[in-house]
């Protein structure tokens, strides 16, 4: 039989990290130690009053139905945690839940775009910021993120003709892969840009609990003219450790909320009800294993980068997330070459900067995931390879 797949779909490259997967498994059974910096999966364990709440959850036959919506009591709970967390009032028809922000980026399109219009995503930036657009057949343009801007968006670099055409503009802050922490003028900025062109902003906050040196992350939701002009995907993946559950909330105006709920009731029956019940546990219960978690990153985080540089892999520590964007060694040209060749020298595998976007040359992505006796080792394996000095 002859099938046919649709352009979109042959437009698809294999994603890097299944490239990276199938080489590290060569090297696992060649019998080669690997340290997996590469994918940003958590190793901290989900907090214990989290798990018991979904445990109890699951004893109980009728949590096992469709749930059709989000329970009233979770939407609170989210209501209520974002005015302590970050002083950001809502209603509860300005919250609704999603399998993760990935999912919610994957669909968001299918609310704010008509095949053809043009929306703005970061170079360097998450791969699926502009795949889920592009699947729902919105033309993608890219604005760039500079080292002389500290990774921050500079809205000048935006040509007029092009924010004109804009329907909606994703931005992120903390971001992946760079590890940009703004400021408040950049909020500011962003907002007056969107009045300004009509450019609906979506904000990716998945990494506002991990910012280091003492700063506490903010929504952009809390800025004046936030939610006239935009929402946030606040993530509980990062902050609780609750990455398989796949829980995640849209936040802010009512219109779009609205809108992305009504489009996502034809494509699934709601979240599994003890995944809402854990994420109503996350959300209410005690906070301090987040800020301990954070602090944990922020000694991995000096630990690596201090680590690199005194190798001679100059490393400059980052400002948040829970990755480093490390420029790549003078004595490389290639970011690919050097993950590869990182890989096979030294068992340490990260993500090329190119996975990110073109403007991602020069850099790799480091993930946090390991505590910091095993970056050192980690570390030395790096330097007894004798690829900084190739």
């Amino acid at each position: 039989m002859d099938i046919r797949f649709s352009e979109r779909a042959l437009g698809i490259e294999e994603g890097i990290f299944s490239v990276l997967n199938t080489k590290k498994e060569e090297l696992i059974k060649a019998g080669r130690t690997v340290y997996n910096f590469s994918v940003g999966t958590p190793d901290f364990k989900t907090p214990d009053h989290i798990m018991k709440a979904m445990q109890e959850a699951c004893k109980d036959p009728e949590n096992y139905k469709y749930a059709l919506a989000d329970r009233p009591e979770m939407l609170e709970a989210m209501r209520d945690f974002y005015q302590t967390r970050f002083g950001v009032e809502l209603m509860t028809d300005q919250i609704m839940s999603m399998y993760g922000s990935q999912e919610g980026m994957a669909h968001i399109g299918l609310v704010l775009c008509d095949p053809g219009d043009v929306m703005l995503v970061p170079n360097p930036g998450y791969p699926v910021f502009g795949m889920g657009p592009q699947l729902m057949g919105a033309k993608v343009e890219t604005y760039p993120l500079y080292k002389e801007n500290n990774f921050i968006p500079d809205f000048n670099d935006i040509p007029e003709e092009t924010a004109r055409k804009a329907k909606f503009m994703i931005i992120s802050c903390p971001a992946n892969p760079v590890c940009s922490v703004a400021d408040d003028d950049f909020y500011e900025r962003a907002i007056a840009f969107a009045k300004k062109y009509d450019v609906v902003l979506l904000h990716d906050n998945a990494y506002s609990d991990i910012v280091f040196g003492g700063k506490k992350g903010k929504s952009f939701l809390s800025y004046p003219g936030a939610m006239e002009v935009g929402i946030e995907f606040y993530s509980l993946s990062k902050s609780y450790n609750m990455t398989g559950m796949r829980i995640s909330f849209a936040l802010g105006n009512r219109e779009i909320i609205n809108m992305f709920k009504k489009v996502r009731s034809q494509i699934d029956y709601g979240i599994f009800l003890p995944i809402q019940k854990a994420a109503v546990a996350a959300l209410t219960g005690p906070q301090e294993s987040v800020w301990e978690q954070c602090a944990e990153y922020e000694r991995r985080n000096y630990a690596l980068c201090r680590g690199l540089t005194k190798i001679g892999w100059e490393v400059p520590d980052g400002q948040g997330t829970m990755f480093v964007w490390a420029p790549i060694p003078k004595n490389y040209q290639s970011s690919e070459k050097f993950v590869i060749d990182l890989m096979e020298k030294a068992g340490m595998i990260v993500t090329p900067g190119t996975a990110f976007g073109n403007l991602g040359e020069g850099y790799v992505r480091i993930a946090l995931v390991y505590p910091v006796e095993m970056i050192e080792k980690a570390i030395k394996a790096v330097a007894d390879s004798g690829i900084l000095k190739d």
